[in-house]
């Protein structure tokens, strides 16, 4: 059996944390143009084919990175769980750029269909991408969003720590992926309403800079007009540093202190597979 080129760590952690949101937002993004575009499915479908990216990236690159697939998450990770703070910057431009790329290839397979529904390319379509105030419709403004944005954040990042809490009751390590999708689609389907649930600053910024490029020329605006943009970067990265330190405050400071590995960690490759690394 040939010898496995031994990649330097922190360049096989980036790709696999490209690789992993990239497949998040081909499912997430892609189920959105289907829906609005296509008019094939609804709300739920959008809220499952969501959960299920998740899954399926966490799946994609948690052996080698730890699956962060979230800005806010390697935030969260740096500040309470001792992620590294020099990876945290290359941690993040991965993630954008494979949310940017997944959503060029969205954009560019359903060319016809989002043509066709809105030749304009306008905020008619723009949700396809990137996220608005009330779904682009409801009457919620943009500091409500911003609330919004903080709350989801928070609890996905409470929830995530204690699902990945080895000294708490966490699922077994090839369960826990679908336990974390399970968590996005119960977000979608109570906290959707607001401000799409985007939690997430590359799944955000990634495709809205990519809608942007390929004609959607109101992508960093909402509805009203706002410069809008900033609200799914800076409200993630907040709730998810208050979400993880509640999780710490008020779960994780009471629990054994002998576990061996702390969330966020890459672990090692077993002997048999650094072996075949040669």
């Amino acid at each position: 059996m040939a010898a496995r080129l031994k990649i330097p760590g922190l360049v096989g952690e980036l790709a696999a944390e490209f690789a992993g949101t990239m497949i998040l937002i081909l499912f997430g993004c892609g189920v959105v143009a289907q829906v609005v575009a296509g008019g094939i499915g609804d709300h739920d479908s959008i809220a499952w084919a969501w959960g299920l990216g998740v899954t399926l990236g966490v799946y994609v690159a948690a052996r080698i990175s730890g699956a962060h697939l979230n800005p806010a998450v390697t935030i969260a990770l740096a500040v309470f769980k001792g992620f590294s703070w020099r990876k945290v910057l290359p941690y993040s431009l991965a993630q954008f750029l494979g949310a940017f790329v997944a959503a060029l290839l969205v954009r560019w397979n359903y060319t016809e269909v989002l043509n066709a529904v809105d030749p304009g390319l306008t905020i008619k379509t723009q949700g396809v991408f990137s996220t608005l105030p009330g779904n682009g419709s409801l009457p919620v403004g943009e500091w409500g969003a911003f609330r919004d944005q903080i709350i989801g954040t928070a609890i996905l990042l409470f929830v995530i720590l204690a699902l990945t809490d080895v000294a708490n009751t966490a699922p077994a390590a090839n369960l826990g992926p679908f336990v974390v999708g399970l968590l996005v689609v119960a977000i979608g389907m109570a906290w959707g309403t607001d401000a799409g649930y985007a939690i997430n600053p590359a799944r955000d910024f990634g495709p809205r800079l990519a809608s942007f490029f390929t004609g959607y020329e109101t992508a960093f605006r909402d509805q009203t007009g706002y410069l809008y943009f900033w609200i799914p970067i800076v409200g993630p990265i907040v709730g998810g540093v208050l979400g993880a330190g509640l999780y710490q405050y008020l779960i994780g400071r009471f629990l054994p202190t002998d576990q061996p590995q702390e969330v966020g960690e890459v672990p090692a490759a077993p002997e048999s597979v650094e072996a075949t690394r040669g």
